[in-house]
């Protein structure tokens, strides 16, 4: 089982990105765009796990203590560069409640033997991707990539953004199966922020 970690997005301001994702996706039309009931934030990233190591993460994340706390989503960017761009996203600010949430994931899941993270957390909202990585972080195989030029050039005429502020009152186990039409996310599991 393809395994993630991660936070669900308000209905209205998944509205205001499909409404934004509408008017910008003909300037990226070679790109992969994320389809709206698949948007998230990831907290963390598991990967391929058999199916029996559910129940023990179940177990290990409904003993995570956090409070609800509020996230905003304002501005856009790309990854690695603008100039070699594989992934288009939205900015998301929530401050240390989110990064805490996330490290604290984090160091609970290793002694179940999933790797920690060997970057700190950098939260975005992933929109379409321009090659076959996601990651954030620069590759060697990373280059010029036009398949965004005509976004980011239509974009900088543009002021960023603004999305909205949701509050975050849970966290999700997700599963990933690919398909036909990209990868279809599942909930597994919900747990409650200030509900321990």
């Amino acid at each position: 089982m393809r395994l993630f970690i991660a936070l669900d997005i308000d209905g209205a301001i998944r509205e205001r990105i499909v409404r934004f994702v509408d008017g910008v996706r003909e300037f990226a039309p070679d790109a992969r765009w994320v389809p709206p009931e698949s948007l998230h934030i990831t907290l963390k990233f598991i990967g391929e796990r058999p199916a029996e190591t559910v129940a023990p993460i179940r177990q290990t994340l409904s003993g995570i203590k956090s409070v609800p706390f509020d996230v905003t989503f304002r501005g856009h960017g790309f990854f690695p560069t603008p100039k070699a761009p594989r992934v288009f996203w939205i900015g998301i600010a929530a401050g240390a409640p989110l990064a805490n949430l996330a490290i604290a994931i984090d160091l609970a899941l290793e002694p179940l033997g999933i790797p920690r993270e060997d970057h700190a957390y950098s939260p975005h909202l992933t929109l379409a991707r321009g090659g076959k990585s996601g990651t954030p972080r620069w590759q060697k195989s990373d280059g010029p990539n036009h398949k965004f030029k005509r976004l980011a050039e239509k974009l900088s005429a543009l002021p960023p953004p603004e999305f909205g502020t949701m509050t975050a009152h849970e966290f999700f186990l997700y599963e990933s199966k690919l398909g036909r039409g990209g990868s279809v996310y599942t909930k597994l599991e919900r747990f409650g922020l200030g509900e321990n």
